[in-house]
């Protein structure tokens, strides 16, 4: 395989690994929090929680690099508009759902769909941020910051806790650092994938290490695992924490890219190609599921009600996907249209001669 390909698929699968943690994560804090207790899946986000988010922001730093230096309006439009429609449209769908329908509370849905420009709406908050991280690094780019200068920054901020209160401002200074750290150090972590999927025995070795040693400072040091989350123990240490970010951030990386070596492992490749479609959608049949699943009462194990809502949440959006490509009614959920790309650019209405989208990722 050749090179640049087999990087894109080791990201993917990385993607794959990362999706996964997310809907996993969601759905066994909101299954915990109802049955008010703890399952085999709380263990494993426990364990993850250094670097769940971490490693999916650093991941979509990696490639930033290949864009950075585009003009204002191009860049805009492909790391910033792109982000930002999506966000909205699926905010709007959220809310609509889970305030209006699921609560009949519609006076307060147009109140909720102006808040959610200004502060991040539920589980999309991570796409908001990845527009905001976008236009903060452009802006780096453009006045010329160097590096070391703007990673000491955001390490600052994440060490430091800021705990304002204000979603954008929190989710700034606790991940700016990730994003910022895949676009700056993208040839050394392609250059460390390089060199694991060619000592393939080793690296495997090392992963094991490591989350052994991953597992003691989660857990060790008077951790508590809660129904909608963990306290943990050494690794919730300022500094320690930061570098299990990194490191946890690596070694899904290098997971990925021997993972993707395995024949049967495609399918991995191919949820993280469209895991944007599953973080966009997971959370409506998440919630769903799970509300009825509960309301039978036929099963109240916390680890299988988990596991269950855990599938439905990651097969939903991929089945709502293969309807749309298969019936090409409701593109615009997941494919950006034309009208929603900035005057000029790819894409956009002046540029295209038939009718085009943008895939979501």
């Amino acid at each position: 395989m050749p090179t640049a390909a087999n990087r894109l698929d080791w990201v993917d699968a990385a993607k794959g690994l990362s999706i996964i943690l997310v809907v996993m994560m969601h759905s066994a804090y909101g299954v915990g929090e109802d049955l008010n207790g703890t399952g085999v899946l709380h263990y494993i986000i426990g364990w993850a929680t250094p670097f769940r988010m971490p490693e999916f922001f650093l991941i979509s730093g990696l490639f930033l690099g290949q864009v950075i230096a585009r003009p204002w309006t191009a860049y805009a439009d492909r790391r910033i508009v792109h982000y930002l429609y999506f966000y909205a449209l699926w905010a709007v769908l959220q809310i609509v759902f889970k305030v209006g329908l699921g609560t009949g509370d519609f006076a307060s849905v147009g109140s909720q769909i102006l808040w959610a420009i200004v502060e991040p709406y539920g589980v999309l908050w991570f796409i908001y941020m990845l527009a905001v991280y976008s236009l903060v690094t452009k802006l780096l780019f453009s006045f010329k910051v160097p590096h070391w200068l703007a990673l000491a920054a955001a390490a600052a901020l994440q060490i430091f806790p800021v705990t304002s209160g204000i979603g954008i401002v929190d989710h700034f200074a606790a991940y700016f650092v990730y994003f910022y750290a895949g676009y700056a150090f993208a040839p050394l972590v392609f250059r460390i994938v390089a060199s694991a999927q060619g000592n393939a025995l080793w690296a495997a070795l090392a992963l094991v290490g490591y989350a052994v040693i991953e597992g003691y400072l989660v857990f060790a040091g008077g951790a508590e695992l809660h129904p909608r989350g963990i306290t943990m123990g050494y690794a919730a240490l300022p500094v320690l924490h930061l570098a299990l970010g990194f490191i946890g951030s690596l070694a899904v990386c290098l997971t990925a890219a021997l993972l993707i070596r395995l024949p049967w492992m495609g399918w991995l490749r191919w949820l993280g190609e469209h895991s944007i479609v599953v973080y966009l959608s997971f959370s409506i049949p998440m919630a769903a599921s799970r509300t009825l699943l509960l309301k039978t009462g036929l099963i109240t194990d916390v680890s299988t009600v988990s596991v269950i809502v855990m599938s439905i949440a990651l097969l939903s959006p991929l089945l709502l996907y293969w309807l749309i490509k298969k019936t090409g009614w409701g593109r615009f959920l997941f494919e950006r249209p034309a009208w929603a790309h900035i005057p000029g650019t790819p894409g956009s209405r002046s540029t295209i001669k038939p009718a085009a989208v943008q895939p979501a990722e």
